[in-house]
């Protein structure tokens, strides 16, 4: 399934603009601030029904307007279609999502209906930035990937701001213990799931990043708040473990007037292999490219769970990603895609350069102003 046509109004800095995509994908060049990522963004925005890039739905309005809509047309081999539209009302703080016109009894209902994959040069804040950044990543994948999960992470949300509230307040033991039982099972199925998900991911990564890297091999692992919680791997033992860190850690809360322990402050971390063999951690001691290839790797990555959860080949959108990678890297990422990945690829770049893929020349379009000129 690819992206047939697209049609935005007032987002960002586009007015009102249609476009008829290639199966294929397309390349799109011109000079920074223009609009090529957002476009991008709006193509995206449609996959998670918000900015990747972390912006508040009334900065994506066009300035002066009051309203944005995007809306997607996706075919298939068949010719069959479906169209997913988002709107936001910037006056009434109002979001209305459709999937082939009409709307869903859940905003959750919709994600994942275009099947896009981003890759950006700020994806290496998800190596080098906090941990929140790469929390953030995992939600969003295994909420597009996997069933219940985004119901459980919005449950564990919920609990821990009630937990966290009485905590600041200096709430009696007894108000603030009313919250763990929630907290504990809502955290124990977001925690089973991230480990889950790194542990079957971890070969995958550790081979892109070789791939990628031109031999060198990288490590992902999960590393939880709590030591114990890194002992099992199922719901019911990750259960028991957090209740037992909650146990220990409740005179260090309320003197600080927080949770301290849960998915709300585990980390991804990424390694390579150092002298000796020590393992040493990319987002302290990694250069900017190897943090680059990391990034790359586990966008691959990502590529792959969305292929195997939707059973079909996801929409590629790369961001000027070539532009802070050399020649090598480069070329081994369109092998990639090339080979792992058949489905349609959307790129933008500064520089007009012929992007060849499965041996065709991407349609070279321009853009100015929020004004593309398509091929």
């Amino acid at each position: 399934m690819h992206l047939h046509r697209l049609h935005l109004r007032n987002y960002r800095n586009f007015a009102e603009q249609v476009l008829e995509f290639p199966a294929q994908g397309a390349a799109l060049v011109g000079d920074n601030g223009q609009g090529k990522t957002n476009l991008l963004e709006a193509i995206y925005y449609l996959e998670i029904f918000r900015s990747f890039r972390g912006a508040p739905d009334e900065q994506l309005v066009r300035f002066g307007e009051e309203v944005f809509r995007v809306e997607g047309r996706l075919a298939d081999d068949e010719g069959r279609e479906r169209s997913v539209s988002a709107a936001f009302d910037r006056r009434a703080r109002k979001k209305k999502v459709a999937v082939n016109g009409a709307e869903p009894e859940r905003l959750g209902d919709a994600l994942g209906q275009v099947g896009a994959v981003i890759f950006s040069p700020s994806d290496v804040e998800l190596v080098a930035g906090g941990p929140g950044a790469r929390r953030r990543f995992l939600d969003i994948v295994l909420s597009l990937a996997e069933p219940g999960y985004l119901q459980a992470i919005q449950r564990f949300r919920q609990a821990l701001f009630q937990r966290n509230t009485l905590l600041r307040q200096g709430s009696p033991r007894a108000l603030i213990e009313a919250w763990d039982e929630g907290l504990v099972l809502a955290g124990s199925r977001v925690a089973a799931a991230r480990t889950a998900w790194v542990a079957e991911h971890t070969e995958s990564f550790a081979a892109h990043y070789a791939r990628v890297a031109g031999g060198q091999p990288g490590r992902m692992t999960y590393a939880p708040s709590a030591p114990e919680m890194g002992e099992g791997t199922g719901e019911a033992q990750l259960a028991v473990a957090f209740r037992e860190a909650l146990g220990r850690s409740a005179d260090r809360e309320q003197r600080r007037g927080m949770t301290l322990v849960g998915p709300h402050r585990d980390d991804l971390r990424f390694t390579i292999s150092g002298a000796e063999g020590a393992a040493l951690e990319l987002r302290t001691y990694g250069s900017g490219g190897q943090q680059r290839t990391a990034a790359i790797a586990l966008r691959m990555v990502e590529a792959e769970t969305i292929h195997a959860a939707r059973g079909r080949e996801p929409i590629i959108l790369l961001d000027d990603v070539f532009a802070e990678l050399d020649p090598g890297r480069s070329q081994r990422i369109v092998d990639w895609i090339e080979t792992e990945e058949g489905g349609q690829v959307i790129l933008t770049s500064p520089k007009p350069t012929d992007f060849e893929l499965r041996g065709q020349v991407l349609q070279r379009w321009g853009i100015r102003d929020g004004v593309v000129m398509a091929g």
